[in-house]
């Protein structure tokens, strides 16, 4: 029997036609790239985005209706290409994950290639509009007749195709600021990561309070000659609670007392207060293979000097724990006198005529007195359409389990 080898280009093409246009379009992209001086693409906003992204839905479906039976829109909409595709998305996107994607000097090859802002770049715009054609060729095919069968099929590449361009051709208009506040005023003035500049967001934020909450304050050994914090034996950080024991070499601490909230008093001993002034103090037994003394540290304030207790050219000293929440009170109103009140947590975003809110941080260096609170505020409107997306391939994953079930109960 005579095998005959199939000739490149030969119809209908297959996977290593498809692998080669793959490669030519991505290498294409460079070019294009290095061509225009690394400038990428500019995404549109809205509703030129929008209207461009319908354009090309109905340009992509119509092409797969009317052509359905011509071998290169077959091929275009097959299998082996969109594979391909597929592997060149994942490769750019790996680019993007290993290189940084922050700005570098506009004459280095990484700028001129667009490496260092690859989800912006003509190759990653060519491969991926080469892929959304190719989804969806392959979709009108499904669509049109409409079979009940090929249901799980539409859901998942419509829902695929949707995710994908919106949130690509929505990220321009996606805004993303920080509003810093001062307790007792109100600000509508936001910064990006990258920008002094401050930009006008369409509502007010009064802060009424701030607020924080630490862990216990941690005890440790600290050696002035060398700049440097000893561990103990166990290696570990200890949290000071009354009874708290700790051991580095030859040296033994116990801690007799501890209060979360005190202020000195008129003979040296610390007071109980209120949590608003009040600093945590600990009283302490050292035991050196020499000397045993008792002593009060604190973690000092923004208005009070920490206490340490020195002992064999070391200070033993207490540092504030770590936050463990923080949260602010604020009002939000528009222009139009809309206004909610709410407590902005970490993880508890609050929603706002289409904006989230998300409480993002505050003056470290004043701890839990600080009068600063710094509130992210972030616009998506593409998001809904995003999200449907998502259900909708989460539904054709579901129906395609389903029908898996339903055939092996049929074969039983």
């Amino acid at each position: 029997m005579v095998v005959v080898r199939r000739r490149w280009f030969q119809t209908p093409w297959e996977f290593k036609e498809s692998f080669f246009f793959t490669s030519v379009a991505v290498i294409a992209g460079f070019f294009i790239q290095f061509a225009a001086a690394g400038s990428g693409i500019a995404i549109p906003h809205l509703p030129f985005n929008a209207i461009a992204l319908s354009l090309l839905a109905i340009i992509v479906l119509s092409t797969g209706l009317a052509f359905r039976n011509t071998p290169a829109v077959k091929w275009l909409g097959g299998i082996p290409l969109g594979l391909c595709l597929i592997v060149a998305i994942a490769f750019l996107s790996l680019i993007g994950g290993v290189v940084p994607q922050q700005a570098v000097a506009k004459s280095s090859l990484p700028a001129m290639l667009g490496l260092n802002q690859i989800f912006s770049s003509w190759p990653f715009a060519v491969t991926v509009l080469l892929f959304l054609a190719n989804l969806g060729i392959s979709l009108s095919w499904k669509l049109v007749p409409f079979k009940l069968q090929n249901l799980q099929f539409i859901l998942f590449h419509a829902g695929f195709w949707i995710a994908l361009s919106c949130a690509i051709v929505g990220s321009g208009d996606l805004q993303r600021l920080v509003v810093p506040i001062n307790v007792g005023k109100a600000n509508n003035l936001g910064y990006t990561m990258d920008s002094d500049t401050p930009q006008q967001v369409p509502f007010s934020i009064f802060l009424h309070d701030f607020s924080l909450e630490e862990y216990p304050p941690q005890l440790l050994l600290y050696d002035p000659h060398n700049d440097k914090l000893l561990m103990n034996k166990s290696q570990a950080i200890m949290e000071v609670h009354k009874g708290t024991t700790a051991t580095w070499q030859g040296i033994e601490v116990l801690v007799l007392d501890y209060l979360p909230y005190a202020l000195p008093g008129k003979d040296g001993i610390p007071q109980p207060s209120a949590r608003v002034t009040g600093i945590p103090f600990a009283k302490v037994r050292i035991n050196t293979s020499s000397t045993q003394r008792e002593a009060w540290i604190s973690t000092g304030s923004p208005l009070l000097k920490p206490d340490a207790a020195q002992l064999d050219g070391f200070y033993l000293i207490m540092v504030p724990g770590t936050p463990k929440s923080f949260r602010s009170a604020v009002t939000v109103q528009d222009e139009k006198g809309h206004e909610t009140m709410a407590n902005l947590e970490v993880n508890h975003p609050v929603s706002f005529m289409g904006w989230k809110l998300y409480q993002m941080g505050y003056d470290e260096k004043a701890g839990r007195w600080s009068k600063l609170s710094l509130i992210e505020v972030i616009h998506d409107p593409w998001l809904p359409a995003v999200y449907l997306g998502f259900f909708m391939i989460m539904a054709g994953n579901i129906l395609f389990f389903w029908n898996g079930i339903k055939r092996k109960e049929a074969v039983k």
